[in-house]
């Protein structure tokens, strides 16, 4: 059964060679607009927005976006960023409906990742998983949503003044980052952002997340993705960490797009990877 799988944006990947893999652009409203697709200079965006003091916020995918993705599909999974951050889940949920209402024949589901970046990218590569072993489309469906309930994300953060102009933090919070070398490292708990320590400098920084990986249960063998907004360096230290002592860990790095780009903002980290139940994504609602 061949799926159709679309993302918005923020999955940091626009395109898999030879998978029915394509996404749908985030949006960056500033002093103008930037469309989270392959032709954006994301590098000239952070630098914009490092330079812009005034109003800025993103914009998700339409209704009609999602169907124009969908195409012509037999099974279609709509994998979004994390309700909490977006409306786009919402306009996924509205144009699955209206696909199977056009085509009873069909099958789409969309889901909310409560993440966004790597740990999308993880639910994109299970649901391939499934596929290449001849699953159909409700037990693959079943199969992700049980992985999905074991993956985690964290994040590493040099400012969070986007985060915090944006409502997405409180301000307090956000002024925090940045201040003598202080980095804002959390995790996302049911879909939602949440600063838990405050490392100060680089090394620090990527201590303090290690600790936090292997506190969520994770294990050799296991998946391991970090995105990045211009801190491959700070990635890489990382990378360097994990496998001295898990060296089988499947490892995967890449650049932030523009959506999460402009929340990670210039230095920061993303890291989606598996471990024990996942108990603050326990409210997953399908």
């Amino acid at each position: 059964m061949r799926f159709r799988i679309v993302a918005d944006s923020s999955a940091n990947v626009f395109a898999l060679p030879g998978v029915n893999f394509t996404t749908v652009p985030m949006k960056i409203v500033a002093q103008k607009e930037y469309v989270d697709d392959v032709n954006l200079n994301v590098a000239a965006m952070v630098a914009d927005l490092q330079a812009y003091k005034g109003k800025s916020g993103s914009s998700c995918p339409n209704v009609g976006e999602w169907l124009e993705a969908f195409g012509d599909a037999d099974c279609v999974f709509a994998l979004t960023i994390t309700k909490h951050l977006s409306g786009s889940y919402n306009a996924a949920q509205k144009a699955v409906q209206e696909y199977m209402e056009e085509h009873p024949d069909r099958k789409a589901y969309a889901i909310d990742s409560l993440s966004t970046g790597p740990e999308m990218m993880m639910i994109v590569d299970k649901i391939l998983e499934c596929e290449a072993v001849g699953m159909d489309f409700e037990a693959t469906k079943e199969a992700v949503l049980h992985y999905a309930n074991h993956n985690h994300t964290l994040f590493c953060l040099e400012s969070m003044m986007n985060l915090g102009r944006n409502g997405r933090v409180p301000m307090a919070v956000a002024r925090i980052a940045g201040l003598l070398g202080v980095r804002a490292t959390g995790d996302v708990e049911g879909g939602q952002i949440t600063a838990l320590h405050k490392p100060r400098g680089a090394k620090k920084a990527t201590e303090t997340l290690f600790a936090m990986i292997k506190e969520r249960g994770f294990k050799d063998g296991n998946v391991l993705r970090i995105a990045h907004c211009f801190g491959e360096e700070s990635a890489l230290a990382l990378r360097d960490m994990v496998l001295a002592e898990f060296p089988n860990t499947k490892f995967t790095l890449e650049p932030t797009t523009a959506l999460c780009s402009f929340y990670a903002e210039k230095g920061g980290l993303i890291i989606g990877f598996e471990g024990s139940f996942n108990e603050k994504n326990d409210n997953r609602i399908y």
